[in-house]
């Protein structure tokens, strides 16, 4: 199948083999029904597109409320996971790609460490935060899809830093009832944010959400803040290596294509085309953000590089979410999955979003910045984030579907159409 990105840069290219994950879902038995539109290049071209759009597969909308924002760039993923068109399926996250739309998309999402699935032919943005990870109805859905997907590979050097000796955790077994029980889950709340008309009924949903977590056995320890919040909030480090990264990742991708009609050959090349090609919309949709990995001058190994993302690992590390849970002993921190990715994103560590609850009837309809989709909107769902340190998947599974099983908000919030045709009605 096509792998564009949805770029038209790209129609057409050829690839040597399937992505690992791709592989690795056959050998478990999947059956592989297509590929979903995405926000383009990973929402990683513009300043003033829209989530779910690409020149190739046109503007994706989600299904909670007419012309719903999607959200991105798994925007095809989580609207087809969602209404039942696959039972699952694979988004790819760099910050938030994975987690924002399962959660607009009323969805549980995977976000899993750094090298715990292989990215080999998976188109980049950034070696050292992008991650692949499924996308599905139930955590149990979920946690089996990742079973399936995770693992070592000799294409993607990142996953030998996986730390489990002979085998994997079993995921799905991670699903019980009592996993909460005598956790020590965190509440950071200088990260979680203020109150304001639009985030009101997510942290009214959230304090409630902290019950149920206590309910289920869980000790809830507040006010696990991130030390150096401040100076993550005014960081511009991660954009230096996600710029960085994508050059020469892009390149790195490029590099291995076995048929490539339109020659594209560096990111240089693919602005160039983009520019030049009609159906790419430039400049209604700019390049802002190519244009500023190029103006970078230096590359992913470079001293400039490696300061910024050393960075990132105290911003995210002892600053961070890391420091959060030495400083507290804890299991995990809980968060609204509004503003969950960032933290976990600089230092490549895992998140689990569950539904949590949707926006209530009479809530005021904003569009997003380029006016053609609303992002808030009544009964656009959103959710709950479960984070921990590198590698704690498994127990994220168990707490997340110890959530889920007493809540169950993705059977009570429904989406406003569904499709009609099953596929026994296609195929005879």
């Amino acid at each position: 199948m096509n792998n564009t990105a949805g770029s038209f840069a790209l129609l057409g290219a050829k690839v040597p083999r399937d992505a690992t994950v791709a592989a690795k879902l056959r050998k478990a038995g999947a059956i592989i029904l297509g590929k979903t539109n995405l926000s383009q290049w990973a929402n990683f071209r513009s300043s003033n597109s829209s989530n779910g759009w690409s020149a190739y597969g046109g503007q994706t909308y989600g299904a909670y409320y007419p012309g719903q924002d999607p959200s991105g760039s798994s925007s095809g993923s989580g609207v087809a996971s969602s209404l039942g068109l696959a039972v699952a399926s694979l988004g790819t996250e760099t910050d938030g790609s994975i987690i924002s739309p399962s959660q607009l998309n009323n969805l549980v999402g995977i976000k899993p460490t750094v090298g715990l699935t292989s990215r080999a032919l998976v188109i980049p943005i950034s070696e050292h935060q992008d991650t692949v990870g499924p996308m599905a109805r139930t955590v149990k859905d979920a946690a089996l899809l990742l079973q399936a997907i995770a693992g070592s590979d000799s294409y993607d050097n990142y996953t030998s830093a996986i730390p489990f000796k002979h085998e994997l955790p079993d995921y799905s077994k991670a699903c019980k009832l009592n996993a909460l029980k005598g956790k020590r889950i965190g509440v950071p709340r200088n990260y979680i944010g203020s109150r304001t008309t639009t985030t009101a009924p997510i942290l009214d949903a959230f304090e409630a959400a902290l019950g149920v977590l206590k309910e289920a056995g869980a000790i809830i320890v507040d006010n696990t803040n991130y030390t150096a919040y401040t100076e993550y909030v005014q960081s511009d480090a991660e954009d230096t290596v996600l710029d960085a990264d994508f050059v020469a990742n892009l390149k790195s991708y490029l590099d291995q294509l076995t048929y490539n009609p339109t020659g594209v050959k560096s990111l240089a090349d693919v602005r160039a085309f983009t520019h030049n090609f009609t159906a790419e919309e430039y400049p209604s949709r700019n390049t802002v953000t190519w244009d500023q990995s190029l103006a970078l001058n230096f590359t992913n190994e470079s001293p400039e590089f490696w300061a910024a993302y050393t960075y990132d690992l105290y911003l995210g590390g002892p600053g961070g979410i890391l420091g959060a849970l030495k400083n507290h002993s804890l299991d995990a921190v809980v968060t609204p999955s509004r503003v969950s990715s960032g933290i976990s994103a600089i230092i490549g560590a895992p998140i689990v979003t569950v539904p949590l609850g949707a926006y209530p009837p009479g809530t005021q309809v904003r569009t997003n910045a380029r006016g053609n989709l609303n992002a808030t909107a009544p009964n656009i769902p959103f959710g709950i984030s479960f984070s921990g340190a590198h590698w704690s998947e498994e127990k994220l599974i168990g707490f997340a579907y110890a959530f889920e099983q007493r809540t169950l908000v993705r059977e009570k919030v429904k989406p406003y159409l569904a499709p009609k045709t099953e596929l026994k009605d296609i195929v005879g």
